[in-house]
């Protein structure tokens, strides 16, 4: 570590000194607040061990333990067993609320979306998206499952079903915003969409695919979107690692 990064972790570890009115365990986190907002910690660095944190502080590790843990309640740090401590990195959000291609969205907070793995082909249809999409239940429709994310780490797994009379030819390229495909390959344009959320645990499947551990929780988002004629023609289930991802709600008030 650079001369001037050591200077700076040790600054932010000086031994504490009484402040009037201030508990030890808000000072201990205040401190690490400071410690966590260094650079070289931003940059991915572990953090010093709850035991070299309390003898530079002066502090008993309980106090030091408490904090670190409340600090990673927070979603300021994270801690992984037999690895250490980092700063957590921030979750993206999305807002529901404007018809937008989540890429896009995500670019917008400078974020690359990328796709770790794709599968587009025929498959029977689920029972879900049969009655989604108003077919037969033994009905082959187009689907597209794909796992994407970003900073290394996969953050959503979506399956999507198309309706037939999209007659997509099994052929499109889904590297672009997927509305947009759509739209240049039939001319059918994504017009609404009803949004139903619920929580689940991932399994085993799940858990391979999304690099998490079975039993994980993931936030589903169900979705049907229709055209301007209020046809469905897409039925999708997204899986998200809900510690890597936000989904916001923006509410108007409408006139009385």
């Amino acid at each position: 570590m650079p001369a001037n990064e050591i200077a700076s972790t040790l600054s932010a570890l000086a031994p504490l000194r009484a402040e009037s009115g201030q508990p030890l365990h808000r000072l201990v986190e205040a401190r690490l607040r400071s410690l966590a907002a260094l650079p070289e910690f931003q940059d991915g660095a572990l953090l010093p061990d709850e035991l070299t944190i309390a003898s530079r502080l002066g502090v008993s590790r309980g106090t030091a333990r408490a904090a670190l843990a409340r600090l990673v309640q927070e979603g300021v740090l994270e801690r992984k067993a037999g690895i250490g401590t980092r700063v957590a990195r921030p979750r993206a959000e999305s807002a529901i609320g404007a018809w937008r291609s989540f890429s896009r969205e995500m670019a917008a907070q400078g974020i690359e979306v990328v796709n770790f793995s794709q599968d587009y082909g025929v498959h029977r249809v689920s029972e879900h998206a049969a009655i989604a999409l108003q077919v037969s239940s033994d009905t082959p429709l187009l689907r597209l499952d794909r796992v994407r994310g970003w900073g290394g780490q996969p953050v959503l797994y979506s399956r999507s079903w198309f309706h037939p009379r999209l007659r997509l030819a099994g052929t499109e390229d889904f590297s672009k915003p997927l509305y947009d495909v759509i739209e240049a390959a039939t001319g059918v344009v994504a017009d609404t969409a009803r949004e139903e959320f619920s929580g689940v645990v991932a399994t085993a499947a799940l858990a391979k695919k999304l690099a998490i551990k079975s039993g994980t929780p993931l936030l589903l988002r169900s979705h049907t979107v229709s055209d301007a004629r209020k046809r469905p023609i897409e039925y999708a289930e997204v899986h998200y690692v809900s510690s890597r991802f936000t989904l916001t709600l923006d509410l108007r008030r409408e006139p009385s």
